[in-house]
């Protein structure tokens, strides 16, 4: 029956949305106790482009500004990013696991399969949802701040709709390619560009207008929190996921599925070629697995390959042209005003080259880069193998567990550095041609730093997927955990008062020196590799002593 396949990937799945909500509940409590502290009255005199690009609404109070930052920014993206998860699993993952010709095999038809796959991602996006207003309505009361004429129910309705909008897009390229990394990955880069786009467009004269090429502007461009519900906003977005779901009915129903996942991975495609065959051979070692980290490198390649690809050419090379067209009396009068505004985004001042790449680059989006591929790599090293039943085969050979983890640490290494290096190369050659003049050298010490902090949270979904064996507690347990510490690390910025606890959050020995303008600080590098080395160990300590599971 339908409702069998739902309520068994509601059972599998709810997890990881009550978790998202609680965490994005626990933020706004925060966020809100922290802004009770803060003189915001110079929030109220931004010009509306900036107020735009933090989502911070007109005349805001507190309460504006928390739910602007806490929920219109970073509440909306987690939700968005819990809508992809489920709408890029809902074939693809089934195949990947060679599941779906299971459920075939029972009397249900591919469209009843893929309504309950889009039923429960609809569910989930709607429980983390409820979770936050619930929330949304409480934490006021608890701290006794005034939020009339904040709406915050409105403010939800079009967090939950705009989710589903890049949630259904996932689902439909799920459909239509049976590959969980390109449904992910792609929805990824269309939610994060929309999002910068819909905060950056407004700066530069003559694109006003074409903000309204993204889907992000209908859900923040008409301040729900304070103007209420825009439905001609949201039929757009509900046009889009009416759209995505006929496609994706298209696409389950004529495609010819596969039984699991199969692909050239990198490696095959280097072995083929008589210029790389030999080298190639040599790195990849025997059938004896010895050398796991380049088979597991070559298994995440399209992942790799779109994450550096945004992060070079669109967070990268498009942002210094972008800069040089941002109108002089803008940045004018963004050289007056505190650089905790943009605290949440990073830090900086927008004024300068490297402020405005901190803020658009560096303070959110390099970070993110490399912890979607550490957090995918790792997650997978050892509770992937566990879920998919390889792991005996593996440890079959001669091999320590020790060497399997450490592999697969060097593999997410590797990828680190691709990404670190894609940001790098991405943003000196964007300075360069819009003639911005930012030294290469603190390019390069602000992006081995992104590289070490994303790191040190795919080192801790390491330590998680060798302790636990769960893929999914590997994945939100982290993500988790680094929104917390990144608000922290923000919120020290705005309130003095509790600026001790910035050196709690890694986030601090990233950006907390200005490496972009003091390059690098050596002792807040040493920081990061000391925790990603510490998390490694720990991680080499937990699978030693865990007796494994045979099923994910």
């Amino acid at each position: 029956m339908l409702a069998t396949v739902l309520t068994k990937t509601l059972r599998d799945r709810w997890k990881g949305a009550t978790i998202g909500g609680v965490t994005l509940a626990l933020m706004l409590l925060l966020g809100m106790a922290v802004y009770q502290d803060v003189d915001i009255t110079f929030y109220q005199e931004l010009p509306d482009a900036y107020r735009s690009l933090v989502n911070i609404p007109d005349n805001t109070d507190i309460g504006g500004l928390a739910y602007g930052a806490m929920y219109g920014s970073y509440g909306a993206l987690t939700l968005a990013g819990l809508a992809v998860s489920s709408g890029s699993a809902a074939v693809a993952r089934e195949e990947r696991f060679g599941t779906l010709g299971l459920l075939l095999g029972n009397p249900k038809s591919r469209t009843h399969i893929l309504a309950s796959k889009a039923g429960s991602t609809i569910v989930l996006v709607a429980l983390a949802t409820a979770i936050m207003w619930a929330a949304g309505v409480m934490v006021p009361e608890i701290l006794d701040v005034d939020v009339s004429g904040m709406r915050v129910g409105s403010l939800m309705i079009h967090m939950f709709i705009n989710a589903l909008f890049y949630g259904f897009l996932a689902l439909a390229l799920s459909a239509w390619t049976g590959k969980t990394a390109i449904a992910s990955g792609v929805s990824a880069g269309v939610i994060f560009v929309s999002f910068f786009a819909a905060g950056l467009l407004p700066l530069v004269e003559g694109f006003e207008s074409v903000v309204k090429a993204f889907p992000w502007y209908y859900f923040q461009g008409s301040q729900p929190v304070v103007n209420g519900v825009d439905w001609g906003h949201l039929a757009v977005l509900l046009a889009g996921i009416a759209f995505f779901a006929g496609a994706a009915l298209v696409g389950v129903n004529r495609r010819d599925l596969r039984n699991q996942e199969i692909g050239v991975t990198l490696v095959d495609r280097l072995r083929s070629s008589p210029l790389t065959n030999k080298v190639v051979d040599r790195l990849a070692g025997s059938t004896r697995v010895s050398r796991i980290w380049v088979k597991t490198a070559s298994e995440h390649q399209g992942l790799l390959i779109v994450t550096a690809y945004i992060m070079f050419l669109v967070m990268g090379v498009i942002i210094g042209p972008m800069y040089a067209l941002i109108d002089d009396s803008l940045l004018d009068l963004a050289d007056q005003f505190p650089e905790t505004m943009l605290a949440l985004f990073g830090g900086g001042d927008m004024s300068t080259p490297e402020g405005f790449y901190q803020i658009e680059t560096f303070g959110l989006m390099a970070p993110i880069a490399v912890m979607v591929v550490t957090l995918t790599i790792a997650a997978r090293a050892l509770a992937g193998e566990e879920a998919n039943r390889t792991m005996g085969l593996l440890l079959a050979n001669p091999i320590k567990r020790s060497k399997v983890v450490v592999e697969k640490a060097g593999a997410m290494t590797v990828y680190a550095v691709a990404v670190g290096f894609a940001v790098f190369a991405g943003v000196a050659l964007g300075s360069v041609l819009g003639g911005l003049g930012m030294n290469i050298g603190n390019i390069a010490a602000t992006s081995l730093l992104a590289m070490l902090v994303g790191m040190v949270f795919g080192a801790l979904s390491l330590a998680v997927s060798a302790g636990t064996g769960r893929m999914r507690a590997a994945i939100f347990v982290p993500i988790g955990v680094a929104l917390m510490l990144h608000v922290l690390n923000a919120l020290t910025e705005i309130n003095e008062g509790i600026s001790g606890w910035a050196r709690l959050s890694p986030f601090y020995y990233y950006l907390g020196s200005d490496p972009l303008l003091n390059g690098m600080n050596w002792g807040h590098g040493a920081v990061l590799a000391a925790l990603i080395v510490g998390l490694v160990a720990l991680s080499v300590w937990l699978f030693q002593r865990r007796d494994l599971r045979q099923t994910g």
